[in-house]
This record gives C-alpha cells, structure tokens and sequence, in this order.
C-alpha cells in the first residue's frame, strides 16, 4: 500500500511537466499509470475513445435528457425559487438529511455523499435551456468557478457558441461532446499521458469514414431501450460472449477526495498556503481556503473545484 502511494505521489508530482498546462483531470494520473505499464510491452497501442461520442455510450445522456424533460415541465421561475429556497440552508444540514443513506452505501464499493449530489441537483433546477443544464450539471467541476477567481471574467465556450436545438437532446449532448469534451480533456490526457512514456496511442473510431457512418446512423441505433452504443454491441456480439461485454462502465477514477484528506495532504496544504495564495493573486484566498477546511473535515466534498486549483498552482510552481 505504501509503495502503491509513493507511486502515485511520484506522478502526481510530474503532472506539471507532463501535461504544459493546468490540466485537470484526476484520472490523467492512472492514465499515465496505465500507459507506462503498456510501454513496457508494446511501442503502439489502440484507443477506443470516442466510441461514447460517437454512439452514446456514456450514462449521462440518458439520465440528462431523462432529467430535463422531468423539471422542465415545471415552470422556470418556480424552480429557480425552489432552487434558491435548497440552497439557503447550510450543507451541513444536507448532509445530516441524507447522512443515513450515505452510512448505507459506504457499506458497498465507495463512500458517496447524497448531501453533495442534492445540492448540486438542486441548483441546477433554475437551468433555463437544456444546454445550460448539462454544461453545468455534467460537464462542470465547478458552478460558481468565477466566485473562486479574483477578476475573473466568463469565456464563452462550445456550450454557448454551438446551437443545435434542431436535433434531440440526446443528439445534442452527444455533438457537444464531440466538439469539446473529446478533443480537450479526453484526447488531450491520453496523448499527453502516453508520449510521456514513448507510447504512441492510436484511435481507429476517429476515421473519417466511422465518423461519417455514426453520423448517417438514426438515433435509435445508438441508444435503445437506455442502452448506448447498441450498434456496436450487436457487431461485438458476433465475436465476444456477452458476459465479457455487459458489465458496469468503469472509468478511471480515483480516490481523490481521501487521497486530499490522507496521503496528499501536505502536497496540498502547502500549495494552498494562505500567504502564498495572497501573494501570487490569482485565487479568492478566503474562498479557497474555506472550501480546503470543509473539506479536510469531510463537512463537504470539495475534490473536483479544489483539485482545479492544485493543478494550476502546481503548474505555476513550476513555470514561474
């Protein structure tokens, strides 16, 4: 086990180098692991990425669309006051709400906290398009990222720039992944992981033609009866026995919250230092280090939005 965290806080440390930017996606650290274990065997190796894209294969999408067309039945100034009525009582209270069904399922796999996932559901009820629903509800570490930046100022991004409100919503997520998800954190993490070590990664969903066929290909041929990459599946099924393929999506995640709590915590501490925040001026200091304090004493999860602040500050260590 001690070796195991050397190993990974050997990583973590050159994850700065590694990726030339505040790249911050947690699961870049078993990536590289990953990639450093394939090298030893081989010099080229297959990706299967952009298969969810292209076939919708990741279970936010269903849950998403089936979501939104939940609350958006419900007008949006009602659910922007029942949002902001959740949001008025302390997470502290959320949690000891919700505190015997997290005691329940930290008996199973991992620790989850339900307190967390509420709150974050509930302010997403004041969504007012769909779009906005899942760039903040699936795809954002952070919802108030601006509050934790001095003068910041909101890019726009895909999510505002791309209007695909003529196709489905499922269609939609599924492009908006596409143009941004994949490219940016998805492509960009296994590359940079793997070229790190001399592996080159190689990515045969992203011809053009398999492209052009996924696009050609009618919804329900991706997603049926809520089971994404159905085409696939059926062509695999020729090959491979099911009980090989039809087992639960598993990521690459990690267990950042404790490691932030455990092993990690001095590496932490230190570039969350009050006075070096102060300093360097980047970060709403007082924010960040009341989120790090909720944290360290398990009143919240703050893994995601504080994990986003560590890559910077361990990228500007390096780089100043």
């Amino acid at each position: 086990m001690t070796e195991q965290l050397s190993l990974e806080m050997n990583t973590i440390t050159k994850l700065s180098n590694l990726y030339d930017e505040p790249f911050s996606d947690s699961s870049q650290i078993p990536t590289y692991l990953v990639s450093a274990m394939t090298k030893e065997s081989v010099t080229v190796s297959l990706s299967g990425d952009a298969g969810d894209e292209l076939f919708g294969g990741y279970s936010r999408y269903q849950l998403a669309n089936d979501s939104w067309n939940r609350i958006n039945k419900i007008p949006t100034s009602i659910r922007q006051s029942l949002g902001s009525g959740i949001s008025l009582l302390p997470g502290s209270f959320w949690k000891g709400v919700f505190s015997p069904l997290d005691a329940l399922k930290s008996k199973g796999s991992k620790p989850s906290s339900f307190g967390d996932k509420f709150l974050k559901a509930s302010a997403l009820l004041g969504s007012d398009s769909r779009q906005n629903f899942y760039h903040k509800g699936f795809m954002s570490h952070n919802l108030n990222a601006e509050d934790w930046i001095l003068d910041a100022k909101r890019l726009d991004t895909v999510f505002d720039d791309s209007d695909f409100s003529k196709a489905s919503f499922l269609e939609e997520m599924m492009a908006l992944d596409m143009l941004h998800y994949l490219p940016t954190d998805i492509l960009t993490k296994v590359d940079r992981a793997a070229m790190a070590v001399s592996l080159e990664t190689r990515v045969p969903l992203l011809d053009p033609r398999v492209i052009e066929f996924a696009a050609s290909l009618p919804l329900e041929y991706k997603i049926r009866n809520g089971v994404g990459k159905w085409v696939l599946r059926e062509v695999l099924y020729r090959y491979v026995p099911k009980k090989l393929i039809e087992r639960p999506k598993m990521g690459f995640g990690v267990p950042l919250a404790e490691w932030l709590r455990g092993p990690l915590k001095d590496w932490a501490e230190a570039l969350l230092d009050e006075k070096r925040l102060v300093e360097e001026g980047f970060f709403n200091t007082s924010l960040v280090r009341q989120k790090w304090h909720e944290h360290l004493t398990g009143k919240r999860n703050w893994q995601y939005q504080l994990w986003d602040v560590l890559m910077f500050q361990a990228w500007l260590e390096q780089n100043k």
